[in-house]
């Protein structure tokens, strides 16, 4: 059984898509003056330019850059603007259509597959593959699993109400101590439609109650949820980790990746490289700027913690453990998700692997990549034009206007050119 692929193909005949210059996601060196036929939802050729088809519908892509569309293995759309105060007063319909909102920011900014690691229900991936809205492709964890006190668990400690916002339709809190525990809340999240499961093996910030070196679910209760799936790759599980001792644990229970890994010691980097364990660093959120109004005191923590986290995180891509791109949206704004490519640049990957870490990588994370990724005939016809060459203007990727075209399964969602000819 493969990975969900929660979009419903539809029929949009062939379309020729030229000129531009093709970064296929796998690697490979780019393709000038290119050529991606899209038959419906699928790729039919991608190459060099062929003799013109004057019965094929064509779009001049000359003097862009074509990728496939990319994939955000960690983001939190139901994290939106606004007080905590506010939200928790707003009726659901509200607090859905700010989500619609961030959603179609994720789409514009050209993520075409989202994994929501905490706070969305299946509704959402449901009205976006009916159509309803527009949105990236989404697979969903649904809630964080943490014990009592941790990551996952909102409540503050008179017992009043959450920390931070939880509004009517969002999910119950994963707050798990037991093996029964554990696995009574892993039913119920496949049951309610999960598609990966996140287990907190550290602290986090911004947590009530615990710090980020505070331990999370213990070893067992991780390769008890791993048991659980049966090794199945369409539901891989994901640890939120800041620790060494956090990742160590989630390895050695089973988990597909880790999630930020922003102390890493060399012995546990080469445990992840022996079991083939991404890492999915979010240095977005790690290297965000913090308020002007920030105490001097949270400022040089902050920079002494972003320090530690790049070395960590390059010295992991140093190592050979494979990389994911993920962003951690919702901390980090949404609709910023490309700045991410230029931060991995940075930790060491050069920017055919940063792209590719950003698209085959991810997909291949979720369990996609034999539709997914990259642009190759066959696969579904995610594609993202960009007005800037990423191979010597990375950081640009996140600038506004920078992504001029998003085609997801062969459905032309932006189109800031109309140049259809």
């Amino acid at each position: 059984m493969g990975a969900r692929l929660p979009l419903t193909p539809q029929g949009h005949g062939e379309v020729r898509y030229v000129g531009a210059t093709l970064i296929d996601g796998t690697g490979a060196a780019p393709i000038r003056d290119s050529e991606v036929e899209v038959h419906d939802d699928r790729i039919t050729y991608a190459g060099p330019r062929r003799d013109a088809a004057s019965d094929v519908r064509t779009v001049d892509l000359s003097g862009s850059i074509l990728m496939p569309g990319f994939v955000d293995a960690h983001v939190h759309l139901a994290m939106v603007p606004g007080s905590s105060e506010e939200q928790r007063a707003w009726f659901p319909e509200e607090a859905a259509f700010a989500v619609a909102e961030q959603l179609r920011a994720t789409v514009d900014a050209g993520v075409t597959t989202a994994r929501d690691l905490d706070g969305l229900t299946p509704g959402y991936r449901n009205a976006i593959e009916r159509g309803s809205i527009i949105g990236p492709r989404l697979h969903l964890a649904i809630a964080m699993l943490s014990p009592t006190g941790g990551h996952a668990d909102p409540v503050m400690p008179n017992g009043s109400l959450p920390a931070w916002a939880v509004r009517l339709g969002m999910p119950t809190p994963g707050v798990v101590d037991t093996a029964e525990d554990v696995i009574r809340t892993v039913r119920a999240l496949l049951r309610t439609g999960a598609d990966a499961i996140k287990v907190c093996t550290s602290g986090g910030v911004g947590s009530p109650t615990d710090e980020p070196e505070d331990a999370g679910l213990p070893e067992e209760h991780v390769r008890l949820i791993t048991e659980i799936l049966g090794g199945r790759g369409d539901k891989p599980v994901t640890s939120h980790a800041l620790t060494d001792a956090g990742v160590r644990t989630a390895v050695l229970g089973g988990v597909a990746s880790i999630e930020h890994g922003y102390d890493l010691s060399d012995e546990t980097i080469a445990l992840m490289v022996e079991r083939g364990t991404v890492l999915v660093p979010t240095l977005s959120t790690l290297m965000r700027t913090l308020p002007p109004s920030a105490p001097p005191s949270r400022v040089e923590e902050r920079a002494i913690l972003q320090r530690r986290g790049l070395d960590s995180v390059r010295r992991a891509i140093a190592a050979g453990v494979r990389v994911a791109l993920g962003t951690d949206a919702g901390v980090h704004p949404h609709g910023r998700n490309l700045r991410e490519l230029a931060w991995l640049v940075e930790a060491g990957l050069s920017p055919l692997e940063a792209i590719r870490a950003g698209t085959l990588e991810g997909a291949r994370l979720l369990g996609l990549d034999e539709n997914l990724g990259s642009i190759e005939p066959g696969k579904l016809a995610d594609l993202v034009v960009s007005s800037c060459d990423p191979l010597t203007e990375i950081e640009r990727m996140v600038e506004p206007g920078s992504i001029r075209m998003v085609v997801q399964s062969g459905r032309m969602l932006v189109d800031l050119d109309r140049r259809a000819d």
